[in-house]
C-alpha cells in the first residue's frame, strides 16, 4: 500500500504531468498561429510547479516515499524549482523565434519541453538506480525529439541524429556500469549500495569496473571532454530555442544524478572516481577553451564555452573528499560551490541565448559573431545584457561568474593538496586563455560597424524578462551570499539524510 508521505513526496510531479497531459489536449483546439492559449498555460502551470518546490525546499524536510525509491529533500527540491523556472525563462524567450520558423503549428514544444522537465524532477528526485535511469530516458527522449522539430530543416534533423546515436551509447555506458554495482552490491536503493560499497566486504576490482562506465555515462551528460562530441553539433544545428531547452535547466538534472550517484550512493569509492573527475576537468577546461578560440559561430563557442565551464563544476566535485577523508566542512563547501556554479551558469546561459533569440529573425538565424556587429549602436541595453554574460562567464568581477570561479577555487586550495591546488592554477591559467574569446565578441559588437541598421523590436514580456535576468548576474555578483547560503544548507541537509 503507498502511503500519503509517497504521494506528497511526487505531488508537483503529478501536477506537471496531469497539467502535460491537459495542455496537449487543450492544444488541439487553438487555432491562433502562436498557440497564445497553449503558452500562458504552460507558463502559469510552470510558475505553479516552482512554487510547489520552492516551499518544499523552504520547509527543510526530507522524506522518502515509494519504498525509499524517490527523496524530497532541500538540494533536489530547490534544484527542482531552479529548473522549472529556468524553463518558464525559456518559453519566454523562445516563442517569438519559434513563431517565426512555424515552429508552433501543434504544441509539441510546449508539452515535450514540460515532459523533458518531468524528466528531470525523476533524475533529481531519485534514490533508486532504476528510477534515476527512467527520468534520464524520458528526458533525452524529449530532448532528440525538440531537437528535430523543424523535420524539413537538414541541418537540425542531423543534429539530432548525432544526438541520438552518441545519446544511446552514453545510455548504454550508465546503464551498464549501474548493472555492474547492482551486481557487486545486490541492491538497488542508493542508500543499501552506500551501505555495502562502505562495509569493505565487496571486490573493489568489479566496483571500481562499473564506477569507470558510470562516470563516462555523466560525463556525457554534462559534455565534459571526451564525451564532448555531441555538444558543438547539437548547439549549432538545432533551433536555438532548442539549443537553450538543451544547455540550460538539464545542467541542473546532470549535477543532481552525479550528487545522488556519486555522492550519496558511491562516497567510499571517491578517491577512485574522484581521479576520473579530474582527467575529464582537465580535458574539459584545455579542449573548451582552446577551441572556442576557433569559432565563428557563436553558438559553437558557447558550445565549446560550456564544455570549459563544466570542467569547474567537476573541480568542484573533486575536493570534496581529500586523501579519502570525509571531512564534513570540507565537503560541504566543496559540493555547494559546485551547484551555485551549475546555477549561476544556468542563469548566464540564459540571458546569453535570450539575445541571441531577440536578434533573430525569419531567415536570419543571428548565430554568427560576425552578425552582433555594432549591436551597441542598434541596442546599448541588449548589447550591455550581452556583455554581462560574455564578463560573467570570463569570471571577470563583480559579475556572479567571478565568485562561482572564486569559490570553487577555495575549495581546492583548502584542501591543502598540492595536486588540487596545481588544479586550481591550471583552472585559472584556463580561464585567462578563455577571456580571450568572450573578449572579442564584446569587441565586435561595441567597435565594429554594425551589419544590420533595422530597429531591435521584441515583445514586452522577452525584455522585461531579459533586463531581469542580466540585473541578476550584477546584483548575484554583488550580493552572492544569500544564493551561496541557500545551497550550502541544501547540500548540508542532502548529506545529512
Amino acid at each position: 500500500m503507498i502511503d500519503n508521505i509517497s504521494w506528497l513526496a511526487i505531488y508537483p510531479e503529478i501536477v506537471l504531468l496531469g497539467m502535460a497531459c491537459v495542455i496537449a489536449l487543450v492544444d488541439l483546439a487553438v487555432t491562433s498561429a502562436r498557440r497564445t492559449s497553449t503558452y500562458v498555460l504552460t507558463l502559469m502551470t510552470l510558475a505553479v510547479v516552482a512554487v510547489l518546490q520552492g516551499i518544499y525546499a523552504s520547509s527543510g524536510n526530507t522524506f522518502y516515499g515509494f519504498g525509499n525509491m524517490i527523496v524530497s529533500d532541500a538540494m533536489g527540491n530547490w534544484l527542482k524549482c531552479f529548473a522549472a523556472v529556468a524553463l518558464m525563462v525559456t518559453l519566454v524567450y523562445g516563442r517569438p523565434y519559434a513563431a517565426d520558423r512555424d515552429m508552433l503549428r501543434g504544441g509539441e514544444l510546449f508539452t515535450l519541453s514540460m515532459f523533458s522537465l518531468l524528466g528531470m524532477f525523476i533524475m533529481i528526485g531519485g534514490n533508486n538506480f532504476l528510477v534515476i535511469y527512467l527520468g534520464l530516458e524520458l528526458l533525452t527522449l524529449s530532448s532528440y525529439a525538440l531537437v528535430a522539430l523543424r523535420r524539413e530543416d537538414a541541418v537540425a534533423t542531423e543534429a539530432a541524429m548525432k544526438y541520438f546515436v552518441l545519446g544511446a551509447m552514453a545510455s548504454g555506458f550508465l546503464l551498464y556500469g549501474l548493472s555492474m554495482v547492482y551486481g557487486a552490491t545486490g541492491s538497488l536503493d542508493i542508500g543499501e549500495v552506500f551501505k555495502a560499497v562502505n562495509s569493505g566486504q565487496i571486490r573493489h576490482q568489479v566496483l571500481v569496473f562499473g564506477l569507470v562506465f558510470i562516470v563516462a555515462g555523466l560525463a556525457f551528460k554534462l559534455g565534459a571532454v571526451p564525451f564532448h562530441m555531441w555538444i558543438p553539433d547539437v548547439y549549432e544545428g538545432a533551433p536555438t530555442v532548442v539549443t537553450l531547452l538543451v544547455a540550460g535547466a538539464p545542467k541542473l538534472a546532470a549535477f543532481a544524478m552525479i550528487m545522488r550517484l556519486l555522492v550519496d550512493g558511491l562516497l567510499p569509492l571517491a578517491i577512485d572516481w574522484q581521479q576520473m573527475l579530474a582527467v575529464l576537468a582537465i580535458g574539459s577546461l584545455l579542449v573548451g577553451n582552446l577551441a572556442a578560440i576557433a569559432q565563428t559561430n557563436l553558438k559553437r563557442m558557447l558550445a565549446y564555452s560550456t564544455i570549459s565551464q563544466m570542467g569547474f563544476v567537476l573541480l568542484g566535485l573533486l575536493s570534496g573528499v581529500v586523501s579519502g577523508n570525509v571531512d564534513a566542512a570540507t565537503v560541504q563547501a566543496a559540493y555547494s560551490a559546485s551547484m551555485f556554479y551549475v546555477v549561476t551558469y544556468v542563469l548566464t546561459t540564459l540571458a546569453a541565448f535570450g539575445v541571441i533569440l531577440l536578434l533573430a529573425r525569419s531567415g536570419f538565424e543571428s548565430d554568427k559573431i560576425a552578425d552582433m556587429a555594432g549591436l551597441n549602436q542598434r541596442s546599448p541595453l541588449y548589447a550591455g545584457i550581452l556583455a554581462v554574460c560574455l564578463f560573467s562567464m570570463a569570471g571577470i568581477p563583480p559579475l556572479v561568474g567571478f565568485y562561482a570561479k572564486l569559490a570553487v577555487l577555495q575549495a581546492l586550495v583548502a584542501s591543502g593538496e598540492t595536486a588540487y591546488i596545481a588544479l586550481a592554477v591550471f583552472a585559472v591559467i584556463m580561464s585567462l586563455i578563455g577571456a580571450f574569446y568572450y573578449l572579442r565578441v564584446v569587441k565586435v559588437m561595441y567597435f565594429d560597424a554594425p551589419v544590420q541598421t533595422a530597429a531591435i523590436q521584441a515583445p514586452l514580456d522577452v525584455r522585461v524578462v531579459l533586463t531581469l535576468n542580466g540585473a541578476l548576474l550584477f546584483v548575484l555578483g554583488l550580493l552572492p551570499g544569500g544564493l551561496m547560503a541557500l545551497c550550502s544548507e541544501a547540500i548540508l541537509r542532502s548529506l545529512a539524510s
